[in-house]
């Protein structure tokens, strides 16, 4: 109890000073969240008092604004520290591993030492220092959030409408089963088990097609949470809006129906609810990270399925412009950036479709976001870069192609991957196959261990630029 006020007075004092951002790095699964972290830390831990050609666009690291980054003790002492070592470990290995999927939340803190050059406490300390708290946390537990607006009932809804095509062919035996299922008669929490044993075999086969947009997140990704009672549920798919009306005003209490509603409610208000209000509620500013590029190669369904999960996302964000009153007592988050990931697999013009792909995806959202008045970027990066861009000839002719170790064959290659959509693609461009991505293995790290990367440095100029003059 004394050390969670002491934690909230720190903070209190920190933000009043406007000495603390809190950022969060969101996005939907396999979007490379675990390695942008990795990436955006050793990025920053690298700036030094020479020459930081890596961060050509960060502006503060160019004109030596920066003195110095360190890794600090996080405040929350609950939250397991984010495993920045075991990553960079992965990116030493010969031949260097991609770092280990997130699995929980974690979190890190920096401490970034700087020179002032504006405001009226430069005249008071020439020096100061910006505490950088940075939440990662499973992408799968993200898409839970729009529960919180959603009964029993309205989400079992809004389940039927999205199973439809590969969804419904992958959903038939947990359906079978739902649909043999009595739900007036007294509950035997055996067969529920069993029954939402086959819907979560149903969401781990859909995530393995592709498919982006899976609820309950906590299905496939557990925790502590793995065996508990509170993920024994599932939706009703084959019953009517009627039906599902029906059941909620006369089915018993000690019913199948009764007991699947309150165990949804349990997982809406004790375990999302807490989430968001532990996490969510206390953002300064956001990525959203999205592979755009995995979903071209499976179907036009996976496509819709991100657009889907990356457009629910935004009505459990709190957005507003910075004043001192939200910085203390109501934190809002007031930019927000849209990141298409591994931009570094496709060739260098291609990138402009791929930013031009990502703001169609997010149109939605990204409107809602820029009605609030807040500052909205949209960008195409690499994290951690694996592949190298050459010049190849062929036939007289020479073209742009990428040169890398192939994930799956672990074969050094030379490709040209296809052209990138501008826009959001129809049904036929799954029919022509016109775009081939490949999944590649990391480059080895240099000597002094500096990750190498595309466009971080402009993500940090958006990010933290205004944060250290």
């Amino acid at each position: 109890m004394f050390n969670s006020l002491q934690r909230e007075i720190q903070q209190f004092v920190q933000r009043g000073f406007d000495s603390q951002l809190r950022l969060a790095v969101t996005g939907l699964s396999r979007s490379g969240k675990t390695a942008f972290i990795t990436s955006l830390i050793n990025q920053l831990l690298h700036i030094g008092p020479g020459e930081n050609r890596h961060l050509g666009l960060f502006r503060v690291a160019q004109d030596g604004s920066i003195l110095a980054v360190k890794r600090i003790p996080q405040l929350n002492l609950s939250v397991p520290r984010f495993d920045y070592e075991a990553n960079l470990v992965d990116l030493q290995q010969n031949p260097p591993q991609w770092c280990q999927s997130t699995r929980g939340v974690s979190e890190t803190r920096l401490a970034i030492r700087y020179q002032r050059q504006t405001g009226l406490l430069r005249h008071l300390k020439e020096q100061a220092t910006l505490y950088l708290d940075i939440v990662d946390y499973p992408g799968e537990w993200l898409l839970d959030l729009p529960l919180l607006e959603m009964d029993f009932i309205t989400w079992s809804q809004s389940q039927r409408a999205v199973t439809v095509g590969t969804r419904a062919q992958l959903a038939h035996q947990w359906q079978a089963k739902a649909a043999r299922l009595d739900l007036t008669a007294p509950a035997n929490e055996d067969v529920l088990a069993d029954i939402a044993e086959s819907y979560t075999d149903y969401l781990n086969a859909c995530k393995a097609s592709g498919m982006q947009f899976i609820q309950p997140g906590r299905f496939v990704l557990p925790g502590e949470l793995a065996g508990a009672p509170a993920l024994q549920f599932f939706p009703l798919l084959h019953l009517s809006d009627a039906q599902l009306s029906q059941l909620a005003e006369h089915a018993k209490s000690n019913s199948y129906f009764a007991l699947l509603r309150k165990r949804y409610d349990y997982y809406r208000h004790k375990i999302v609810k807490r989430f968001y209000q532990d996490y969510f509620a206390t953002f300064d500013r956001q990525v959203i990270l999205a592979d755009c590029l995995t979903p071209l190669n499976h179907s036009r369904q996976a496509f819709i399925d991100m657009q889907i999960g990356l457009n629910q996302l935004f009505g459990n964000f709190h957005y507003g412009k910075r004043s001192l009153l939200n910085r203390l007592f109501s934190p809002c988050i007031d930019k927000l950036l849209f990141a298409a990931s591994k931009a570094d697999h496709i060739t260098a013009e291609q990138l402009p479709n791929l930013v031009s792909l990502m703001r169609q995806l997010v149109q939605q959202g990204g409107n809602h976001a820029a009605f609030a008045g807040i500052h909205v970027d949209y960008g195409a990066i690499a994290a951690i870069r694996a592949t190298k861009q050459v010049n190849v000839t062929t036939q007289g002719r020479t073209i742009k192609a990428l040169q890398g170790i192939r994930s799956r064959d672990k074969k050094p290659i030379t490709l040209y991957p296809g052209s990138v959509p501008a826009k959001l693609p129809e049904a036929e461009f799954w029919d022509k196959r016109p775009f081939e991505f490949d999944s590649f293995d990391p480059q080895p790290l240099a000597p002094e261990g500096r990750i190498p990367h595309l466009r971080m440095d402009a993500v940090l100029q958006f990010l933290l630029a205004d944060r250290l003059v």
